[in-house]
């Protein structure tokens, strides 16, 4: 028997607010809106019973739930995005920026390889140099 990352659970003020955010940008599916938390997942996986060898190719789920506090210090956890190679890594910055995305400082020297952005409820993520894999 084994374990996975199943997923990443996210606090936040308005729920869903942050899943559907979260969809958008990662162009996933938001698969439960309720109450006690949402859900979003890649497009490929099914909300439906797995085989084991589907189970352990799947890709980790984020779930957001609602908390009463706002945000008060920077995440000890982050997310970390990346474009492929054959895409533009700058489009996709601007992309989130206009989506409500915004660059934030914590403490980067300049030089880094990756952008560091916050979320609408002030999230911080990072959009990595392009990869290939």
């Amino acid at each position: 028997m084994a374990l996975r990352w199943y997923t990443t659970v996210i606090d936040c003020r308005d729920h869903s607010a942050q899943a559907q955010w979260w969809a958008e940008v990662l162009d996933w599916r938001l698969i439960v809106d309720e109450e006690e938390g949402a859900v979003v997942i890649p497009p490929w996986l099914e909300a439906e019973p797995m085989t084991v060898q589907e189970w352990d190719r799947g890709n980790p789920g984020l779930v957001f739930v609602p908390v009463p506090e706002d945000k008060a210090v920077k995440n000890r956890l982050h997310l970390d995005l990346a474009a492929h190679v054959d895409d533009d890594r700058d489009a996709e910055i601007a992309r989130l920026e206009r989506m409500g995305a915004r660059r934030v400082d914590v403490r980067q020297s300049g030089d880094e390889a990756w952008t560091v952005l916050a979320d609408p409820e002030d999230n911080e993520f990072c959009v990595l140099e392009s990869r290939r894999y």
